[in-house]
């Protein structure tokens, strides 16, 4: 959560204006239950009249309601009145003192519609006192028992029901003084029926408004941290690439992105939207006086101990879950580049079982996750319903006695929902945070892992390079490998001369050029060029003065020129053309009307693995670098191509060092200086008529490539072909 939540910090604007619109909407949805309350309450009981103190009187209806009032309030209540044509019409108040009159005049006017009451009734019964009689002024002594008793009715009757008896009094009169009760009904409801629509509509708005935010910010955290992973892992050195491995950080920059950026938008919409609306309900809940609290408390506890349940069974393998996904991602990836084999050597059956068991473990850990958090959904809706079911029953109790009123349940019934929602929302994040948790914590491994290739702090002034490469006592050792790849390795590339290197398969060739441009850095012992460590000179530097054909010729999608001018943004037409020549490409290019512009697929599937090999050589030679380094990058050649690609190369690279790593002796024979290497170790040194007859490992490889008179002819002291 603390990392999902630090990388909103660049939004915290947008954070902010998302929760100013959710509480927006949030007191729109807790102000419509309270609308809907009044329509029935109010709108519908009470024919659409709020206030006890009835809005016109006739006069007998003026003298009989001081019936159960004191002195005092008699003076009070009289005041509240102008005759008008023997109407007695109500002053004009504000609402926070009609309250006040309300909760003055409740008692003595609720007697009073009593009083009415018994009389209608007895007018049916002539055994029954007349009306005429309660007429008369009630004694001081047995009007302040009635009202006691009275008082104490209201206190357990509720103040909404005894408002709701003063109403039906106020009607009564207003109805006697000729006012239109069903007109104000009318325009209540439909008074009310318009604040409910603009609530609404003010709720709409803010709920898109704050979708809209969160959206754009998750978007945004999803940028920026493919960016960052992007940016962090193009520094890294092969050590943090085979510590992560590609399929790894494939995985990390699209698939967990895609969890943090996701949980992000839900996490402002929903995460910061529960609390609001659950605490704004709780505290309606409080203020409706309707004393049913027990019931949420109750629903609330066995929602979290539903939760906790599920959690506990889900976590451990929503953990797992993005680790199958790696691998998946890798056996993926793995059938996919090497198809060609595959099929060459007949093994889909076998790969596509390798694929099943991928798939079908990720699949049994999203189904058991899946399965577990089925549950949470009904049972939510079985706390839900149960508790609205609960407040039924226990209002209907309450209505009947009336204690309670149907408004006040209803809008009980929809905060309570408003509550339980809440938890529900939180309950569906914890859902997502689990995973999102894990996803945010791969990230942050490959955010905080730092490359072990640093440039230094006070870098060497590296502008004019002859090119001079030397290596002085160089062991290298892999991470976590037991023993050396390359131990004690000595010897100098001098400026114009072609150092080769020959050795058995694994036994260190593509490791020790690796090491020149700081693609791995030296385990003991240093590499420098014109005597500088190459430690002490920045890696861009560095690498601005190397040209490196790797092993596997890499293109990109683009075109020709495109890939050629990876070597050299800047270069022109004819720099290009003159690469394509020395590294024999002209005639593939040419063959193509379209030349340079010609299209290269992704990964240069759609030319020849000589053709790639030769534009990845062309792609060096633009660039004019002061030390040349060609691993095995003739190994797709036929061996007239071979020849005529060395001999134009010799001719153009004579200001450089020249460095080849090859299988074939016939590549390397004329070699200015031949490297011998043997489990990581230089076991012959010299030109290849000197090797030929010293070094037993050179030997061994020139009977397995050369005929017999091929090495006479080369111990004879014969060193051309």
């Amino acid at each position: 959560m603390k990392r999902i939540f630090a990388n909103m910090k660049p939004y915290w604007y947008m954070v902010i204006m998302t929760l100013v619109l959710l509480i927006v909407q949030a007191y729109c949805d807790l102000a419509l239950p309270q609308y809907t309350s009044d329509m029935i309450d109010v709108g519908i009981q009470n024919h659409g009249i709020q206030h006890v103190v009835p809005e016109k009187l006739t006069a007998e209806d003026m003298a009989f309601s001081q019936l159960f009032m004191n002195d005092d309030e008699k003076a009070s209540w009289e005041n509240c009145y102008n005759l008008n044509d023997g109407i007695y019409e109500r002053k004009s108040f504000s609402e926070k003192k009609l309250d006040e009159l309300d909760e003055e005049f409740m008692i003595p006017l609720i007697l009073t519609y009593q009083t009415v009451t018994i009389s209608s009734e007895s007018s049916e019964h002539p055994s029954h006192t007349n009306e005429a009689d309660f007429s008369k002024p009630v004694d001081a002594d047995k009007l302040s028992g009635i009202r006691e008793q009275m008082e104490s009715t209201a206190e357990k009757m509720g103040s909404s029901t005894m408002k709701s008896m003063g109403i039906a009094y106020a009607i009564s009169c207003s109805e006697k003084a000729g006012i239109d009760i069903d007109s104000i009904q009318k325009k209540y409801l439909w008074t009310q029926g318009f604040k409910m629509f603009g609530m609404a509509l003010l709720m709409l708005t803010a709920s898109i408004g704050a979708g809209y935010l969160a959206a754009k910010t998750g978007a945004g955290v999803g940028r920026d941290l493919r960016k960052k992973i992007f940016t962090k892992v193009i520094h890294y050195s092969n050590t943090e690439m085979d510590h992560f491995s590609t399929a790894s950080l494939i995985t990390r920059s699209t698939n967990d992105v895609q969890q943090i950026q996701m949980v992000t938008a839900v996490l402002l919409r929903m995460l910061m939207y529960a609390p609001i609306l659950g605490i704004g309900g709780v505290i309606k809940v409080i203020h409706s006086g309707a004393n049913m609290g027990w019931i949420i408390i109750c629903a609330v506890l066995i929602i979290l101990a539903l939760v906790m349940v599920l959690m506990a069974l889900a976590m451990p393998k929503f953990k797992a879950m993005q680790k199958l996904v790696d691998k998946l991602n890798l056996v993926s990836r793995e059938i996919l580049t090497g198809l060609p084999v595959i099929r060459a050597f007949g093994r889909e059956k076998v790969e596509e079982e390798r694929f099943d068991t991928a798939n079908k473990n990720l699949m049994k850990t999203q189904l058991f996750t899946n399965r577990v958090m089925t549950f949470m959904m009904p049972g939510m809706m079985l706390v839900m319903y149960g508790v609205t079911l609960m407040i039924v029953w226990v209002s209907a109790h309450r209505i009947d006695s009336g204690t309670l009123q149907v408004g006040a349940m209803t809008a009980f019934i929809t905060y309570s929902m408003q509550i339980v929602m809440s938890f529900l929302m939180l309950t569906m994040m914890s859902v997502m945070l689990p995973r999102a948790g894990v996803a945010a914590d791969r990230i942050d491994e490959v955010l905080k892992t730092d490359t072990t290739i640093l440039d230094p702090e006070k870098p060497e002034d590296f502008s004019a390079v002859k090119g001079v490469l030397s290596f002085n006592n160089v062991s290298f050792r892999y991470p976590n490998a037991d023993s050396n790849a390359l131990e004690n390795l000595n010897f100098t590339a001098e400026t114009g001369k072609t150092t080769a290197i020959i050795g058995s398969t694994g036994c260190g060739k593509s490791t020790l050029v690796n090491l020149i441009p700081r693609f791995y850095d030296v385990t003991e012992g240093s590499i420098t060029i014109d005597g500088i460590d190459i430690r002490n000179i920045t890696k861009d530097d560095l690498r601005k003065k190397i040209g490196f054909v790797p092993q596997k010729g890499v293109l990109f999608s683009g075109t020709i020129e495109s890939n050629l001018k990876f070597g050299d943004p800047d270069a022109d037409d004819e720099a290009l053309r003159i690469a394509a020549e020395i590294a024999q490409a002209s005639e593939f290019i040419d063959s193509d009307s379209r030349g340079f512009e010609r299209t290269i697929s992704q990964g240069g599937t759609n030319v020849s693995g000589g053709q790639k090999q030769r534009l990845a050589i062309a792609r060096a030679i633009v660039k004019k670098p002061n030390i040349y380094i060609f691993d095995d990058s003739f190994s797709a050649l036929d061996m007239k191509t071979d020849a005529a690609l060395r001999k134009a190369l010799s001719d153009y690279v004579k200001n450089s060092t020249v460095i080849i790593v090859a299988q074939r002796i016939s590549t390397i024979m004329n070699a200015d200086q031949i490297l011998v290497l043997n489990e990581g170790q230089i076991v012959g040194k010299g030109t290849h008529a000197e090797l030929i007859k010293n070094c037993e490992t050179y030997q061994q490889i020139a009977r397995s490539q050369l005929s017999e008179a091929e090495i006479e002819k080369s111990i004879g002291g014969g060193q051309n072909e």
